[in-house]
């Protein structure tokens, strides 16, 4: 008996998505997660990963090439023999008298026990705020008449006496914005400048003790480190530490608000805090985000759990710009709308003109300003548009130069509450030319020792860094650094969507290059998953005494993945608003990382399954498992599979493995025989080979292990039911002759799949989704978007529609199938440019209560067009919706008349929803995309975007690259329980148990790793199940992330990070059975009673980038969260 295993994919609650090979796949065009996406043969050598790593330019004609290399990645042949071991249970699955299927499986009955505090949070009422976002988009009219010299503002006018008694104090704060990727790449924008940049900054400032720089990115701060020598090294740490250089934010960027996800937001600010800690011994005090394109209410929160204590924004719509500016609104206490008390207020200063270059920051007017940039002065490549050049500051000129100046900043002062004023100066890659800094800093020094030495003139003029201003707003406000100082309002809400001029609304880049937005989400969820084991493995082999046979060593993996996922979260990067080379860079620093992590994974499951630890030997050259099935030639008795559940919960979902045999028996553990589906698996809309689907229960964090064989026709194996619906083209299919397929012709009625939690209902004409019979329609509709006929059109950032969306359609009807069976039922229509797969599980609990929804995309032969998938339905939302910021919150929306369509969309990274008082509907995403509400009972998400021009917004192309893209998602039905209707007050909304489950999810696919079959047979292997008592579920644990050695920042230290977060939860929607035994402890939790076989030697509360820490705990002490907290602590495990 011979059979081989072409490829091992799992699925749990997804998609057939074969995560295991997505990453390599998915360079290469070949994404198909749908059933009809795998061909065989074709291998991945070696050199190919060479290829992808070093030859960037022919990075995307390669892939074009190599079109079928990754589709199927290496066959797997194997030799399996029959123990003949039947169910205990003798139980078969079998279809009822309603058509639906009965399974022998897992019984067990699971409980929800949650307690009724943990619900108190999502009704409790809150400290109203002054500023609310929602209520002042309510208020504004949106119209933008011309200001005069400040176009969207007003004239500011001032009385000169004001300063009489209190002077003006400037702080002229120099600095230089460094995109890690944009018009070039990070490597090359490294070479070409900001090196000269740093290298000019240590010799420039240390000609002066009273000048100032600031600086922001860690990852091109971190590769000038280490390619400088020791003697420039400390030249920086002294101005540093001298106060003279400040380090602002010190994330790894400035990342996208977004499109980031929250772990990956998190993770690249550790990042860059753990550099600046190991390195510099400084901790950053204030936030500067210049040019993120819209703000989060995600970042002050994460800003204030890292210890900073204020921060500054920039890009805001300039209508709301010009509202605070006119009620000197524009420093305020940002709040979290969910906080009960003010724990999370942060200090933040909003700049409230155009843009954050000299022109439009010295004051309101450009033209004046201009000419106080003075790498502008006439004879240099840069001149000032406004038609008057900057004069050098000569002793015949500097007192008019001086007054006119000081007008601006008197102006600019006026829109604040307190005498004191910042002027940045600075704009992209400035300060590379020694020739800059001397213009800058010596024409300015002139400027202020003139006004310093005037005492009349009532102003002090310094140069200073961003905290040095903070400082003094605090001390003339006589309050703590970061503390609310008197009557400055306090503000909650966010600042989406963005538009700079006009209607210009910054809203396609929501969705720009989804390919890589969901490259990215695989990328974290993989980094997640490997860091995790990784620090579980490690100590697990202290806890043997075997950390020397560990390979330890994979730490400089995870270093490498953390920061080429923290460079993606540029926002030039995930946003997709870089140039396409520079796009390629990215995608292949993250393939490279993600070949890493799998390694990285491999050798931690390996250790960890081994069940005598005695036998463990690591082998670099021979991996135990595999992500990837390769060529094995002896014949071997078994085939083993072990699984990963990334979600900190237990889960029950099922798996599909592709097979070559009809033939297959597949038993757990301890040798129960599990019931299988088998089906058709597509290369094509009639073109298939087999593959088994099973139901599985994985421990949280754990693996689990199974065993496949061959077996001669096990009754508990059986066959999908296939149909295809054809519109009568002569399409026939080519079948694998155990696999029926029937066709027949298709008809308009409404045809249905059902499993023992949903029925759907689809229209025979298109194949879309059409009822979904709990009560409520839901219709599923794509149209499409075109951009203007003249003047400024869509492109990478800007989404400037041609009007309302039309229908999509084409000429002829599409190819449906339909397939049924125990364990799931799908439908597949294949339309031109896309083609949607809706699939249910017939599972218990969590994965059989959502609709898994992938559509596959390709829109290449479509110019200046967008497509959007709309799901219309009959619940009465009016026009609120709500969408997530980051993964992290939810934010209520309103659709308003009186923005233009554009403005409407809101960024969606992992959910969005409408509801009634009867019915909630959510739509979770595995990857972020453009999102809104046009119509009551709508919600629409843009799915790809493919734009021939430019948008002059400084890229110079459109989006032309895109390539075949799956994205993701899962829809979800709730409904409000009797006595429990709409609870949401106003500013804050909460999702389900049940929803944030779906999200775990869809987000972190069972990982399969099939183990290599061994020439002296395979050790015993056993389940490793982490967890000894079960973490609460309303606590998501968001990393368990190794720390670097003080000494080697590639090895690990003996302490690992723990982040937990404890998410806000709606308990108004009806309870269903969730699969897993789900438990809410108030916020408690025993450390030392969570982790199996480990003895905790430190549990230490830090600040959430580790930079600050509290006293030490008892080992045995009880942590506590409140709802909607991120806590990290220090562990040390053994």
């Amino acid at each position: 008996m011979r059979m081989k295993l072409r490829k091992q994919v799992t699925v749990c609650g997804g998609a057939i998505f074969c995560v295991a090979v997505f990453s390599l796949y998915l360079m290469l065009d070949r994404v198909q997660h749908d059933p009809a996406r795998r061909q065989n043969g074709g291998n991945f050598p070696r050199s190919q990963i060479s290829v992808l790593q070093n030859r960037i330019e022919q990075l995307e004609q390669l892939l074009e090439e190599n079109h079928q290399i990754i589709s199927h990645i290496k066959d797997s042949v194997m030799e399996l023999t029959d123990t003949g071991a039947v169910s205990p249970s003798g139980h078969l699955p079998f279809r009822s008298a309603n058509g639906s299927w009965v399974l022998p499986f897992d019984g067990r009955p699971t409980f929800l026990a949650v307690k009724p505090q943990d619900c108190q949070f999502a009704v409790g009422s809150r400290g109203q705020t002054d500023l609310q976002m929602l209520d002042v988009y309510s208020l504004l009219k949106f119209d933008n008449p011309d200001g005069g010299v400040w176009k969207q503002g007003f004239e500011i006018t001032y009385d000169p006496g004001e300063w009489d008694n209190e002077p003006l104090q400037v702080f002229v704060v120099p600095h230089s914005h460094n995109d890690p990727g944009w018009i070039k790449t990070f490597d090359k924008y490294f070479t070409d400048q900001t090196q000269h940049i740093l290298n000019n900054m240590v010799v420039k400032l240390a000609e002066d003790p009273r000048r100032k720089f600031i600086w922001s990115e860690i990852s091109f701060f971190s590769k000038w480190w280490e390619s400088v020598d020791i003697h420039k090294q400390e030249a920086m740490r002294k101005l540093i530490l001298g106060g003279q250089l400040e380090i602002v934010t010190g994330g790894w960027v400035m990342t996208d608000e977004a499109n980031a996800h929250y772990f990956a937001m998190i993770d690249q600010l550790i990042e860059g805090h753990q550099w600046l800690e190991r390195n510099l011994g400084v901790t950053p005090r204030s936030g500067w985000a210049i040019d993120p394109f819209g703000h989060s209410a995600t970042m002050p929160y994460l800003l204030k759990r890292a210890n900073m204590t204020s921060m500054l924004i920039q890009r805001v719509h300039y209508s709301i710009k010009k509202h605070f500016s006119s009620t000197r609104s524009l420093e305020f206490m940002w709040r979290q709308a969910w906080d009960p008390a003010s724990s999370t207020d942060i200090f933040c200063h909003m700049m409230p003109f155009y843009s954050y270059d000299v022109p439009h920051t010295c004051g309101p007017d450009p033209k004046i300003c201009c000419q106080f940039d003075f790498k502008r002065l006439p004879g240099g490549r840069v001149n000032c548009p406004w038609k008057v050049p900057p004069k050098a500051v000569v002793e015949t000129n500097v007192a008019e130069r001086a007054h006119l100046l000081l007008d601006q900043y008197r102006k600019k002062s006026k829109l604040f509450r307190s005498k004191v004023v910042l002027i940045p100066l600075g704009d992209d890659f400035r300060y590379d030319k020694t020739l800059e800094w001397d213009q800058q800093y010596i024409n300015y020094q002139k400027l202020f020792d003139y006004m310093n030495s005037h005492p009349e003139m009532h102003v002090q003029a310094q140069f200073g860094t961003l905290t040095d201003y903070f400082n003094a707003v605090y001390k003339v406000n006589g309050v703590a650094q970061g503390s609310r100082p008197a009557d400055y309002p306090v503000l909650s809400g966010d600042f989406f969507a963005y538009a700079d001029r006009e209607d210009h609304y910054w809203t396609g880049y929501f969705t720009s290059r989804p390919f890589y937005k969901s490259l990215d989400r695989v990328v974290e969820s993989h980094l997640r998953g490997a860091e995790i084991l990784y620090s579980l493995a490690v100590a697990n082999a202290r806890h043997a005494g075997m950390e020397g046979r560990y390979p330890v060593s994979d730490y400089a993996l995870l270093v490498d993945a953390r920061r080429s996922v923290g460079l993606f979260q540029h926002h030039d990067g995930i946003t997709g608003t870089a140039k396409e080379n520079v796009v390629t860079d990215y995608g292949t620093k993250l393939l490279r990382s993600l070949i890493g992590l799998k390694r990285v994974i491999i050798n931690a499951a390996h250790f960890l399954v081994m069940k005598n630890k005695e036998f463990y030997r690591f082998y670099q050259t021979e991996p135990f498992l595999e992500t990837v099935s390769r060529n094995c030639s002896p014949p071997f008795a078994t085939r083993y599979l072990v699984l990963f559940n990334p979600v900190e919960q237990e889960r029950l979902c099922v798996v599909t493995v592709l097979v070559n045999t009809v033939r297959v028996r597949v038993l757990t553990e301890d040798g129960q025989t599990l019931p299988v589906q088998l089906s058709a698996q597509w290369s094509s809309s009639s073109q298939m080979s087999a593959e088994a689907t099973f139901m599985v229960r994985l421990p949280p964090l754990g693996l689990a292990v199974f065993h496949l064989y061959d077996a001669p026709d096990s009754p508990m194996t059986l066959r999908s039911d296939t149909l295809l619906r054809l519109s009568g083209r002569g399409v026939s299919a080519q079948a694998v002759d155990p696999l029926p397929v029937r066709s027949q012709q298709a008809d308009p009625q409404t045809f249905y799949i059902t499993s023992q939690s949903l029925t759907l209902g689809f229209s025979g004409t298109t194949g879309l989704l059409e009822v979904s019979v709990s009560e409520v329609k839901v219709q599923m509709q794509f149209v499409t978007y075109g951009t203007r006929p003249s003047k400024d059109k869509s492109g990478a950032y800007l989404f400037l529609p041609d009007g309302k969306a039309k229908p999509y359609n084409q000429k002829e009807p599409p190819v449906v199938r339909v397939v049924e069976g125990p364990l799931f039922s799908e439908v597949v229509a294949h339309y031109q440019h896309f083609q949607q797969t809706i699939r249910i599980h017939n599972v218990p609990g969590v994965d059989g209560l959502s609709v898994d929804i992938t559509t596959m995309v390709d829109i290449r032969d479509q110019t200046n067009k967008e497509l959007a998938m709309r799901l219309v339905t009959d619940i009465q939302n009016g026009d609120v919706f709500y969408t997530d910021l980051n993964g992290f919150q939810m934010q209520p929306r309103r659709h308003y008349m009186k923005l233009p369509l554009q403005a409407n969309f809101y960024p969606m990274p992992s959910l969005a929803y409408i509801q009634d008082s009867h019915h909630r509907l959510t739509l979770h995403t595995a990857q972020a995309l453009g999102v809104t509400s046009l119509e009551n009972g709508q919600l629409e998400v843009i799915m790809d975007r493919r734009l021939m021009q430019d948008d002059n917004r400084g890229l110079g192309q459109g989006l032309k690259d895109n390539k075949k893209t799956a994205n993701r998602f899962r829809l979800l039905l709730e409904r409000r329980s009797t006595g429990n209707k709409m609870t949401d007050s106003g500013a804050n909304s909460f999702p389900s148990l049940l929803s944030h489950m779906t999200s775990a999810i869809l987000n972190h696919e069972v990982l399969a790793l099939p183990v290599l079959p061994k020439k002296r047979g395979v050790p015993p292997l056993q389940t490793f199940a982490p967890f000894k008592s079960i973490l609460p579920c309303d606590f998501h644990l968001l990393n368990l992330r190794s720390i670097q050695s003080q000494q080697d920042p590639h090895s690990p230290s003996p302490y690992v990070a723990l982040i937990l977060h404890r998410k806000g939860v709606d308990c108004g929607l009806e309870a269903q059975n969730l699969g897993f035994n789900c438990t809410t402890t108030q916020g408690q939790l025993s450390v030392s009673g969570l982790f199996r076989n480990l003895d905790l030697q430190l549990l230490q509360p830090m600040a959430l980038t580790l930079m600050h820490s509290s006293p030490p705990l008892a080992n045995d002490s009880t942590i506590s969260l409140d709802p909607m907290e991120i806590s990290a602590f220090k562990l040390k495990l053994r």
